[in-house]
C-alpha cells in the first residue's frame, strides 16, 4: 500500500514536469525550442518547490515503504516454509524405516496340503488349519525326521518309522533321541499307538487304507493333522523342499530357523550346478537286480523331484516320460550315460550286482558299462524327500568326476 502511494507521487511530479513543457507559458518567445526550455525550467523549479515542502512527507513514506516490503517479504518466506514443512515431513514420513514384518506364526494357521480317497487315487488339494503348533509328531520316513531335526524340533517328535538307508551323521546324535515305532513301513495301528497330534512325511504311505500309516481322512476324522511332503507328490521339484520346509516353519513357528536353511540348501545347489559344467555325463536310467544278477530298469517317472535335483548334475532321465515297464530291449536301444543303483538296507548286496551287470554278456554294448558308469546311490538319500538328497547328489558328482 506503501509502496503504491510513493509510486503514485513519482507520477504525479512525472506528469507535471511534461504538462509544463508541452504548455507555451512564455508567449513573448518565438523560438519554440527555447520556449520548450524555459517551461521545462521552470517546471522543474516548481518541482523543487514542491519536494522542498513535502520532503518531510516522502522521506517517511519511503521508510514506511522499504520496512512494509521487507515485513511482507519475511512473511512470505515464512508462509511458503510453512507451505513445503508438511510436504518435507511427508517425504521423511515415507523415507523412515519400516519394521521387518513379523516371523511369528498368527494362530489359527491354514495351509494348502493333499487328500486322496484312500484307494490310490490321485492327490487333490485340502486345506489343513492348526491352532497351535504340534507337540507330538510322528514322521513317517527318516528323512522327515532329519528335516524337523534341521528345524529344532527333535523335542516334537514321538516316532519315526522307515530306517532304509544311511542316515545324515549331522543329526544322528539328535535322531537317538527319537522313539523308532519300526524300522520298516510303519502300520496305521502303531502310529496311532504313539497318540501323536500330526502324522508327516512321504505322501503315498498315505494313499491306501490297507497299508502304509493311514489314509488323510481317516487320521483326520480321529482329530490327528497330517502333512504330507510336497517332495513326494509326481511333479514336485527342487522348489517344493523349500516349500516343505518354510510352511513347516509356519506351522512350528520357527520361520527364522526355516528361511535360513532355505538360503543354505540353495547355496548348496548352485555350487552343484557349477560344478558340474565338466561333466561329460548327460542322460542316466535307474536299474536294480531283478534277480539272480539279472538287469531290471526302473523308469522312475513319478519321482520327478529326484529328476530335478539330478538335473543340477546335467542328467536326465532316459525313460522319464515312459509309463510302466521298462524293458532291456529299450535301455540298450536309449544306451544312456550312466545308470544309477540304489543300496537300502535289507538289499541285494551291491557288490554282488555291479560284478554281475559288469560280466553280463547282453549289456557289455551300453556305454555305462564300457565307461564302468554304474554308480551307487542310497535309497534313503534319494528316497527320503528332504534334504538328504544334496548329500547324495554331492557325492555322485564326485563319483562321476572322478571316472572322467
Amino acid at each position: 500500500m506503501r509502496i503504491i502511494i510513493i509510486d503514485r507521487w513519482c507520477c504525479f511530479l512525472y506528469s507535471t514536469i511534461v504538462f509544463l513543457a508541452e504548455r507555451k507559458v512564455i508567449p513573448s518567445e518565438t523560438n519554440p525550442s527555447k520556449a520548450v526550455t524555459r517551461n521545462i525550467e521552470k517546471g522543474i523549479g516548481i518541482m523543487i518547490n514542491v519536494f522542498k515542502r513535502f520532503a518531510p512527507v516522502l522521506a517517511v513514506l519511503l521508510l514506511v515503504g522499504i520496512l512494509s516490503a521487507c515485513s511482507s517479504s519475511t512473511q512470505n518466506e515464512n508462509a511458503s516454509a510453512a507451505t513445503a514443512a508438511p510436504t518435507n515431513t511427508a517425504a521423511e514420513a515415507t523415507e523412515a524405516p519400516t519394521a521387518a514384518p513379523s516371523t511369528k506364526t498368527v494362530y489359527p494357521l491354514t495351509i494348502e496340503n493333499y487328500t486322496n480317497n484312500g484307494e490310490g487315487t490321485p492327490w487333490t488339494a485340502k486345506s489343513v488349519t492348526f491352532d497351535k503348533a504340534p507337540e507330538k509328531v510322528v514322521a513317517n520316513t527318516q528323512g522327515a525326521a532329519e528335516l524337523l531335526i534341521k528345524l529344532g524340533l527333535t523335542d516334537k517328535m514321538v516316532g519315526v518309522a522307515a530306517l532304509y538307508g544311511a542316515g545324515d551323521p549331522s543329526v544322528q546324535e539328535e535322531f537317538k533321541k527319537i522313539p523308532v515305532i519300526s524300522e520298516n513301513y510303519a502300520s496305521k495301528e502303531l502310529v496311532v499307538g504313539a497318540s501323536p497330534d500330526l502324522v508327516l512325511g512321504r505322501a503315498d504311505l498315505f494313499a491306501d487304507a490297507d497299508w502304509g500309516v493311514g489314509t488323510v481322512e481317516g487320521l483326520n476324522g480321529m482329530g490327528i493333522k497330517t502333512y504330507l511332503q510336497n517332495t513326494s507328490v509326481k511333479g514336485a521339484t527342487l522348489d517344493s523342499l523349500y516349500k516343505d520346509i518354510e510352511q513347516l516353519g509356519q506351522i512350528f513357528d520357527v520361520q527364522e530357523n526355516a528361511a535360513a536353511y532355505i538360503e543354505e540348501l540353495k547355496q548348496r545347489a548352485q555350487k552343484i550346478k557349477d560344478e558340474s559344467a565338466s561333466s561329460n555325463a548327460k542322460t542316466f536310467a535307474y536299474v536294480s537286480d531283478g534277480g539272480n544278477g539279472a538287469i531290471a530298469v526302473y523308469s522312475g517317472n513319478i519321482d520327478t523331484f529326484a529328476g530335478d535335483v539330478l538335473g543340477l548334475l546335467g542328467l536326465k532321465n532316459s525313460f522319464g516320460d515312459v509309463t510302466g515297464d521298462v524293458s532291456k530291449e529299450q535301455l540298450l536301444a536309449t544306451n544312456p550315460d550312466v545308470l544309477l543303483l540304489s543300496v537300502y538296507t535289507g538289499g541285494v548286496d551291491p557288490q554282488t550286482t555291479l560284478k554281475a551287470f559288469y560280466a553280463d554278456p547282453s549289456l557289455q554294448s551300453l556305454n555305462a558299462i564300457k565307461n564302468k558308469a554304474i554308480y551307487l546311490i542310497d535309497f534313503n538319500q534319494f528316497w527320503g524327500y528332504s534334504y538328504s538328497i544334496f548329500d547324495g547328489a554331492e557325492k555322485l558328482l564326485s563319483d562321476i568326476l572322478a571316472n572322467q
